[in-house]
């Protein structure tokens, strides 16, 4: 059975480097991508949507999107 990743691996690994040079404590991005990904856990399961991919990864990809916009990623990461 083969696995579908809407992201590759490569690609996932870019984003999170990116997300942690951006900020100045590691732990604590860590926490923000757990925290958010329990979040888009729970938002799925409300919606009864069947998650496209894993909690964690949306959470890396969705706070790597954020990456390009300075004034939200400064405040959580920093």
């Amino acid at each position: 059975m083969s696995r579908h990743f809407p992201v590759n691996p490569g690609e996932m690994i870019e984003r999170a480097d990116r997300l942690m040079s951006a900020a100045s404590n590691r732990y604590r991005v860590v926490v923000q991508v757990s925290r958010r990904a329990k979040r888009c856990r729970y938002e799925d399961d409300e919606n009864g949507d069947s998650p496209m991919m894993k909690p964690v990864i949306r959470a890396v990809l969705e706070m790597s999107d954020e990456f390009t916009e300075p004034e939200i990623i400064g405040h959580e990461l920093n």
